[in-house]
């Protein structure tokens, strides 16, 4: 099983931790990953130029072509970025010969063949939660952690086709499988407010305040995030205490830890 590797430009630069449990973990579970000369995913680009979010996008997905490779993230960000690009790729004829045009000057093409996945659905899916189970080696028995989805993995469906947009489980059956205990809680599918922080600060942090409180309110003591946007968001918020009212907690890591991997390679 090989991927290319995409981590886009949060996780090297600001949560290096994410890359090294998810190539830790996925390295213990026998997935070969490769890295390429990846650009930015173009979500910067998103509301700037289309043309211009969807080339750079599309240059990664022609390079995970030329090597013959399917595309794995574990930024949610650029999952559902790369995947809209495909789509916007698939339906505007027009928009698809200017894409063309502008990746032949680099001797690049797209027909679509690699396929962009992100990290959670390899694990649950590809690899499968009984092989998971069986590879479980240290339960985290008695954790209870509050799962956070992220919009860009769920919506819109028909683009991420990640799991069911209103009553997505794979978050929690990926927790539920490490001897943690996943719990409901009612603001589980919002927005993490981290798109707002440029443009409303306030508003984004009573967001990200509003998520922890509903977290602990229904037993919470950790928060599990697989999109470094959402995870540093609820760190950010939390910066000045020296005592954070909730913990945060890599899927990956918290994966690895129940595999018996050790601390230090998850960034841990």
């Amino acid at each position: 099983m090989k991927y290319a590797l995409f981590l886009g430009c949060k996780i090297p630069s600001r949560l290096p931790a994410y890359a090294a449990s998810t190539r830790a973990v996925l390295q213990h579970l026998g997935v070969t990953l490769v890295d390429l000369d990846f650009n930015c995913c173009g979500y910067p680009e998103r509301d700037l130029s289309r043309d211009a979010f969807v080339l750079a996008a599309a240059r990664n997905l022609a390079l995970a072509e030329r090597a013959g490779l399917d595309v794995l993230t574990p930024c949610a960000c650029c999952f559902g970025t790369l995947r809209h690009a495909i789509s916007f790729l698939n339906e505007d004829a027009a928009l698809r010969s200017r894409i063309t045009q502008a990746l032949a000057t680099e001797g690049l093409s797209w027909s679509g063949t690699s396929q962009v996945e992100h990290v959670l659905p390899v694990l649950a899916r590809v690899i499968g939660i009984e092989a998971l189970s069986s590879a479980v080696r240290e339960p985290r028995t008695g954790l209870r952690i509050a799962a956070q989805y992220g919009c860009h993995t769920l919506r819109p469906s028909n683009v991420a086709r990640f799991d069911n947009p209103m009553a997505p489980t794979i978050f929690e059956d990926l927790i539920r499988l490490t001897g943690a205990t996943p719990i409901d809680w009612p603001r589980r599918l919002d927005c993490c407010g981290d798109p707002l922080h440029g443009a409303n600060a306030p508003l984004s942090e009573h967001i990200t305040r509003s998520k922890i409180a509903d977290a602990l309110a229904s037993g919470a003591e950790v928060m599990c995030t697989a999109c470094p946007h959402c995870h540093l968001r609820f760190d950010g918020v939390q910066a000045d205490s020296t005592d954070p009212s909730i913990r945060t907690l890599l899927y990956t890591q918290l994966l690895g830890l129940a595999l018996g991997l050790p601390a230090k390679s998850l960034g841990l």
